[in-house]
């Protein structure tokens, strides 16, 4: 029996009885683990699929390095991650499709006492984590909020300790909005700030936030929206100052590649919130591996398929994503045919 070992608080788990000792695709436990970014979904998304019948699903947030370290080691169905591998990184592993899930933003939240409303620029973020703006009245960001007087306090910075899809998004953008950042600690799931306090996962950030005066820090946006956190609003590649929401992050998606591997940071669309990105599920195209059977396979594409059907997309909302792209879903779908078992297609 395969086993994996992922912390408990964040294991979403349910038991189910199987069906006269005779394994089927609806007895199936599968196991997941990976992004913590999209966690919220998947605990409400996996509870349902569970209570309807359908299957049981464990599902640990170990941040989406880990997600990808269990996919290698093959004791995971499936990882999740908010950056899609890069060509160096599929080489690594067998092939391996990307399932987008739903799509969702990077934040820059903030405790800022007697500032409701703070605007921030691609720029000025990079420079505040190089640690070249350090005091929260700097003359560059006095510019960008006319009228609120900002405090003398020094910026305390927060970042995520652990391998973190999120600090890809977050990296990637500043890579596309500052040479500077680009050119000196570019983008990637782990990245050494130089200034800052570290803390593991969204929640541990989230937590630095809101009982940190002075602080600043990216976080997945339904951390902020459900802990109603403040968060910046920021300039977008047309220069408007776009407040992360629903709306916002759905306006982010452009042009979809097949395999759906693909960055929409600073996208070059009106209203589109330019910290936005879309979160997968990854898993093996050839679904034999690590003594796993066809019904193991074939209930991973069940609940694939579950996930972008239009059922679940309606929710996204309801716990504060953007639902995927109408063109994703139908990529995604596509997809799902190419996966096999024993080099023989699962889906028909």
């Amino acid at each position: 029996m395969r086993k994996l070992y992922l912390p408990l608080l964040a294991m979403v788990a349910f038991v189910m009885a199987s069906c006269g000792g005779q394994k089927t695709v609806e007895s199936v436990e599968l196991t997941g683990a990976g992004a913590t970014f999209p966690l919220p979904f998947y605990n409400m998304v996996f509870e349902e699929y569970a209570s309807t019948g359908k299957g049981q699903v464990s599902y640990g947030g170990i941040g989406s390095g880990g997600g990808v370290r269990n996919l290698k080691d093959g004791i995971v169905d499936f990882a999740g991650s908010d950056a899609f591998l890069s060509d160096s990184e599929m080489k690594e592993l067998s092939p391996v499709v990307h399932v987008p899930t739903c799509m969702g933003a990077v934040v820059l939240a903030y405790n800022l006492p007697g500032v409701d409303k703070l605007n921030l620029s691609g720029d000025v973020i990079a420079d505040i984590y190089a640690g070249k703006i350090t005091a929260w009245n700097d003359a560059r960001l006095q510019a960008l909020n006319e009228g609120v007087k900002l405090p003398a306090n020094n910026i305390v910075v927060a970042y995520r300790s652990d391998g973190s899809g999120t600090t890809f998004v977050f990296t990637d953008y500043l890579s596309k909005v500052s040479e500077s950042w680009k050119s000196t600690y570019g983008a990637g799931k782990t990245v050494d700030f130089p200034v800052g306090q570290a803390a593991k996962g969204n929640p541990g950030v989230a937590g630095i936030i809101a009982q940190t005066p002075y602080s600043l820090g990216y976080i997945g946006s339904e951390y902020a929206f459900a802990q109603k956190i403040a968060y910046a609003s920021v300039m977008n590649k047309k220069g408007e100052f776009i407040t992360p929401s629903t709306e916002s992050i759905s306006a982010a998606a452009g042009d979809i590649p097949q395999d759906t591997r693909c960055s929409i940071t600073n996208a070059d669309m009106e209203g589109a919130y330019p910290i936005s990105c879309f979160t997968w599920l990854l898993l093996y195209k050839e679904q034999n591996y690590s003594g796993r059977d066809k019904v193991q396979a074939e209930a991973t594409l069940k609940l694939m398929q579950y996930m972008l059907s239009d059922s679940v997309q309606q929710k996204t909302a309801t716990v504060h994503y953007a639902p995927l792209p109408k063109k994703a879903v139908e990529q995604s779908l596509q997809n799902l045919k190419t996966i096999t078992y024993d080099g023989q297609p699962i889906l028909k």
